[in-house]
């Protein structure tokens, strides 16, 4: 080994505190200890010394690792890891790597050294990071047991180190192949310009022949354009020597015209001036209406105010009455109790006064000196003593005597209550049927009110249901006699239209010969009754012009676009293709009656017989609906056909279907003049009624404020009878409550005169005790009265005490009355009626104001209604006035207009001749102008004295592109005057061709342009020749040369770019097979010392012999006794048996000097453990081997136990304990 690992020092690292050495390490070492006391944080250190990344410590950052800083309380700043080796030379190495804060620090023998460094001095000793092949983390093993065969071929890239030539390799290929279709392409090329190069010789020799025919032709096209062109201007010479006499014609007629039209102009000016008049007073009328219509409701409001204002008068007066009752009643209630109050503080004050004259005369009486005083204190004490019995008797009688007065006096105070308060609910009994009387008296009125309103809304109801009906009857007369107004209109325009049409095809027959007429005008239905499906079928061919060939059409085409006609459709019989007719369609049987709708024409002449057949098509004309769909659809199940109805319902084979049309007869109509004056004026009588009518709908106002004051009064009325009904069940609850009271009130009586009898009877008793005390008394104070001088004790003590008994007694009586009435004085004056007066006194005043302002407002509306309705009949009697002279005044612009009428259609019939001279000039002019164009199209070269070929219709190239916008937008007039600047020279023209008469010059034409027609067959015959053959082939013969080159320098590109390739992938391949082919050489062996049995199997196989590393690898094992199954159908033991099997040959391809691995024993049973220790034990000569174990028949082979144990705390600290198991003889045995 080239080196040992003899121990490992850790200092505050995870869950080891303080520094601690862990070994010595011996060949085989097992790692043991309970869950959770930090064996896997050995494995982490053992990482993190190697230079395992920090995602792979199961932590986020460096500063994590040091111990306590799970928990927040880390004890250092710093935690290092030592691990100290042993090389072959005897001496120790040591790799320390510390972390403080965020970072880490790596040292060599103490010595600070980089990262960098630090990894390849590992790497010198066999430790490759990346490939991780110096240790084995817990559950690895089972995860590489599971690798499908893509995983397992990045395995070994890793371990080969092949994987780094993957982006190179990657790159050269996609070069390579780039450079291969190159290369593919410029071969392509090369070929296909070396067939040009041949293609272009016989082009060559076909252009000279073609050149020779073209010179020839163009010769010929010379000849027939300088014959078209002089006929031509023959031609518009003649035709504008009659243009000018027929215009001097038309403006003697047109002078004529204007001063007719100045007389029409007048006239219409002032039937203008009229008009508007008529119109100011129709507006006049129409605002003077509104205004009575916007014043009416207000004016009906009033005067509903008016009556309703009167009759809160009433009820405020009547309101008034009743309060002054009330309040003298209140004030003759208030003075009585008064006089009462002052009666009773007159009696008081006369007793009390008696009192005062008693007590002067007392005075008078007997005076008891000092020891008649003290005689009579002991003779009383003594007196007490011997009556001591009949004084508690008598306390007691008194006691309850005392507790019957406080009984009588509490059941007064509540009767007098009872009473003030039976009092008060008479009064507001009172007040409540004095409300009723005042909601009853409301209600009827109100309900007066209502019936008149009921009757007024029926009355106005009636007329506005009326005039709504009529309105109706006359909106529906009115559009009537518009619509046929506007039939007439449009009858009107149809024929002025149909007349501008017949007028086209009449000038089309003067201009060229070869115009037959419209389609309509040729055909006729051999009955009637085939009207409409003819029309429904020919459709947009009822007015199609037939021509006899595509150049008229085109002819008339031009003509229409010259004279800014309608557009129109020509059915050129040379060109449409028109379908045979399908002979076995004539018979058929069912449904009856199928005919052909060619055979129901009669046409005329037979020459456009060709265009009938484009138009009908082979349609089928039927008696029904019903018929054209079955025949249509269902006769032939093959085949469609084109089927109509009588009715104009038309099947089309394509399977649209549309409805016909009945409304041919409205178009037959015609009308005059005088049957459209009697609907004008019929129209206007029907207006007058309507504006009438419409003036009582407006009613419908006046009839919404109605309804709203109905139900204004119905509401009032609904909570008036509410508050009726809720004061009645007030009074019938004061009138239940009064009898409660009153009720009370009786119980109070039998109750007093209990308590006064009881009190009488006590009182006779309390009597009887006292003569026996008085008997007492006197015995005791017999000597002592004598002495004194009165009869008895009792008449000096009553003298003293029983006269203040007595004036108390009084003076409560007089406090109880008086308080008694001031309680009512209270009671009267909070009710204050005066207030009430006053209010309904201003209640009166406010309503009778009201009253007065309503009137004057109701009188002011009148006056303003009856003004404007003078102001309306004023202008009604206006209206008719003038209205008569509107009418003389048209009849005198109908006189005018019927004078204009007749000039306009003198000068029309001179316009029309003069429109056809122009039209034969125009159509000469344009042809003239289509022989240049033609000429400029085509390249002849005509010969001109005057101008050249670029003045032809503004299209030629100028010296810039304004010019060329401006040139481009010319008019046809314009053209043709510019043309007109050109001179031909026709010197080249033969004699022959000069003197032919104008009705040969067709003859002549068509016999040149046949020849040039053949002459230009037989060109055409002839391909095309490339007239730029000979530049053709010379370039050629460059690209040619080009492209040679282009070939040799991709091909060259594409050999270098392989060869890239090919070295790159072999370097790959070689590593990655050096691996590979080590792994496979040394699985099977190590297979069979982990079974235990030479029958056991184990062998790779790449899936890509040539290049492994582009697919997968396949591992597979036979386990010891068993057939051949794939990896996932082992068991659990014999999958990680094979995974370490795996592990053992891929460690032992550039070995480490240790190896770690975590739990591998997790999956084995007990057999499959005694194995794989074994296999263990035998290669400790020449692998250190570091095991985490639980499990005792493993780690009982181990050469030295580490035991990892947990000290718990508030952090998890690792204790850590070594045994050597050398020196034990149990484990040598």
């Amino acid at each position: 080994m080239p080196a040992f690992l003899k121990h490992i020092e850790v200092e505050n690292f995870k869950s080891y505190k303080g520094k601690l050495i862990i070994g010595p390490l011996k060949s085989f070492t097992a790692v043991v200890g309970p869950n959770g006391s930090g064996k896997s944080n050995f494995m982490d250190a053992i990482s993190f010394v190697m230079g395992e990344k920090t995602s792979s410590l199961r932590v986020k950052r460096f500063s994590e690792l040091i111990h306590g800083a799970s928990i927040g309380m880390p004890v250092a700043r710093s935690a290092s890891v030592t691990a100290v080796f042993e090389l072959e030379d005897g001496n120790e190495k040591s790799f320390m790597r510390s972390v403080q804060g965020s970072s880490s620090e790596h040292r060599i023998n103490n010595n600070v050294v980089t990262s960098q460094v630090y990894l390849n001095e590992l790497e010198q000793l066999g430790i490759n990071v990346k490939a991780k092949n110096f240790l084995v983390f817990q559950g690895a093993v089972e995860s590489i047991a599971m690798k499908n065969p893509k995983e397992r071929t990045a395995l070994f890239e890793e371990i080969s180190n092949s994987g780094a030539l993957k982006a190179e390799y990657e790159r050269l290929r996609t070069e390579m192949l780039k450079a291969e279709e190159e290369t593919q392409f410029s071969y392509q090329k090369k070929k296909g310009i070396a067939a040009e190069r041949k293609e272009a010789k016989l082009e060559k020799e076909e252009a000279e022949k073609y050149q020779r025919l073209k010179e020839e032709y163009i010769e010929k096209q010379v000849e027939l354009q300088l014959f078209r062109l002089f006929h031509n201007e023959k031609s518009i010479e003649n035709l504008e020597v009659a243009q000018k006499k027929k215009q001097h014609e038309i403006e003697k007629i047109e002078k004529k015209k204007e001063k007719a039209e100045e007389l029409l102009k007048e006239r219409k000016k002032e039937a203008g001036k009229l008009g508007r008049d008529l119109a100011k007073i129709e507006q006049d009328i129409r605002e003077v209406e509104v205004e009575i219509t916007k014043k009416r409701p207000t004016f009906i409001k009033a005067k509903e105010r008016v009556a309703h204002m009167q009759k809160k008068v009433e009820s405020a007066r009547k309101s008034l009455a009743q309060a002054r009752i009330a309040d003298e009643a209140h004030k003759k209630d208030i003075h009585e109790l008064q006089e009462e109050l002052r009666q009773v503080e007159e009696a008081k004050a006369a007793y009390e006064a008696s009192i005062a004259g008693q007590s002067q005369l007392q005075g008078r009486d007997v005076q008891l000196e000092d020891e008649q005083v003290r005689e009579y204190n002991r003779l009383k004490e003594e007196a007490g003593k011997q009556s001591a019995r009949y004084l508690q008797l008598l306390d007691s009688i008194n006691r309850e005597q005392k507790s019957d007065q406080d009984r009588l006096d509490n059941e007064g105070r509540k009767k007098t209550e009872i009473e003030n308060k039976h009092k008060q609910k008479g009064h507001m009994r009172d007040e409540a049927l004095k409300r009723v009387e005042k909601l009853e008296e409301h209600i009827r009125t109100s309900e007066a009110a209502l019936e008149d309103q009921k009757k007024l809304r029926a009355d106005l109801q009636s007329d506005v249901g009326t005039s709504k009906d009529k309105i109706q009857n006359l909106q529906r007369e009115l559009e009537s006699i518009s619509e046929q107004l506007g039939d007439a209109k449009v009858d009107k325009h149809e024929v002025s239209r149909t007349k501008k049409k017949t007028e086209i095809v009449e000038n089309f027959k003067r201009l060229f010969p070869g115009v037959y007429d419209r389609m309509y005008n040729m055909c006729e239905p051999i009955h009637k009754r085939y009207n409409v499906a003819i029309t429904k079928v020919l459709g947009k061919y009822m007015e199609a012009i037939v021509v006899d060939t595509e150049k008229t059409a085109r002819q008339c085409i031009q003509y229409l676009k010259e004279q800014y006609l309608e557009p129109e459709t020509f059915l050129p019989l040379d060109y449409i293709q028109a379908k045979p007719l399908k002979e076995r369609l004539r018979n058929i049987q069912e449904p009856k009656n199928v005919k052909l709708l060619y055979d129901v024409l009669h046409f005329s002449p037979k020459d456009i017989d060709r265009a009938v057949l484009f138009a009908t098509n082979n349609a089928l004309v039927c008696e029904t609906p019903e018929d054209a769909n079955k025949v249509a659809y269902e006769m032939d199940k093959k085949a469609r056909y084109d089927c109509v109805a009588l009715d104009g319902t038309f099947y089309q084979k394509a399977g649209i279907i549309s409805g016909g049309s009945l409304d041919l007869a409205k178009k037959a109509k015609r009308w005059d003049e005088k049957q459209m004056s009697q609907l004008k004026a019929q129209k206007e009588k029907l207006t007058e009624e309507l504006r009438e009518s419409l003036k009582k709908s407006r009613k419908e106002s006046e009839l919404n404020t109605v309804e709203s004051q109905i139900r204004g009064l119905e509401t009032r009325l609904k909570y008036n009878k509410s508050d009726l009904t809720a004061t009645k069940k007030q009074i019938a609850e004061h009138e239940s409550e009064l009898e409660s009271l009153q009720s009370d009130l009786n119980m109070f009586g039998p109750t007093i005169a209990a308590i006064e009898k009881t009190m009488a009877e006590r009182d006779q008793e309390i009597q009887n005790i006292k003569e026996k005390m008085n008997n007492v008394e006197d015995d005791v104070f017999a000597s002592f009265c004598e002495q004194i001088g009165v009869s008895n004790i009792r008449q000096y003590e009553e003298r003293e005490l029983r006269s203040q008994q007595e004036r108390a007694k009084k003076r409560m009586e007089f406090e109880n009355q008086c308080n008694r009435i001031y309680n009512q004085l209270d009671f009267e004056k909070q009710r204050d009626t005066e207030s009430n007066v006053l209010r309904w006194e201003r209640a009166v005043q406010d309503a009778e104001d009201k009253l007065e302002s309503a009137r004057q407002t109701e009188s002011n509306q009148k006056a303003e209604i009856d003004h404007d309705e003078t102001q309306m009949e004023q202008l009604k009697s206006a209206r008719n006035a003038k209205k008569m002279e509107v009418d003389q005044k048209e009849d005198e612009i109908g006189k005018a207009r019927r004078e204009v009428g007749t000039i306009a259609k003198d000068i029309q019939s001179a316009q029309k001749q003069l429109n056809s001279i122009e039209a034969k000039i125009e159509q000469r002019k344009a042809e003239r102008h289509a022989i240049l164009m033609q000429c400029k199209m085509e390249d002849i070269a005509i010969p001109m004295l005057h101008g050249n070929m670029e003045d032809i219709a503004g299209e030629a190239s100028t010296t810039n592109a304004s010019d060329t916008v401006t040139d481009s937008s010319l008019s046809t007039q314009q053209q043709y005057e510019r043309e007109r600047r050109i001179t031909i020279d026709y010197a080249l023209l033969p004699e022959n061709l000069k003197d032919i008469e104008e009705e040969d010059t067709k003859k002549t034409t068509d016999k040149l342009t046949r020849t040039i027609t053949d002459l230009q067959s037989t060109i055409q015959r002839i391909q095309a020749p490339n007239m730029k053959a000979i530049q053709k082939l010379y370039l050629a013969k460059e690209k040619l040369q080009e492209t040679n080159e282009e070939f040799e320098q991709s091909r060259k590109k594409a050999k270098k770019a392989k060869t890239q390739f090919e070295k790159v992938k072999k370097e790959r391949h070689d590593r990655f097979m050096a691996c590979f082919e080590h792994v496979a050489n040394e699985i099977d062996p190590i297979y069979k010392s982990l079974a235990k049995n030479q029958s056991a199997q184990a062998f790779l196989g790449p899936e890509n012999p040539e290049e492994p590393y582009l697919d997968g690898i396949n591992y597979n094992c036979v386990a010891p006794g068993k057939r051949f199954q794939p990896m996932s159908n082992l068991s659990g033991g014999e999958k990680t048996v094979a995974a370490l099997a795996l592990l053992f040959a891929i460690h032992s391809f550039q070995p480490a000097p240790f190896f770690v691995l975590d739990e591998i024993d997790a999956a084995l049973d007990n057999t499959n453990i005694g194995k794989v220790a074994s296999y263990i034990r035998d290669k400790t000569s020449s692998l250190q081997t570091i095991v985490i174990s639980l499990k005792e028949e493993f780690y009982s082979h181990a050469d030295a136990l580490i035991g990892i144990c947990p000290d718990v705390g508030e952090c998890l600290e690792s204790k850590v304990l070594t045994l050597d198991l050398t020196t034990f003889p149990t484990h040598i045995n």
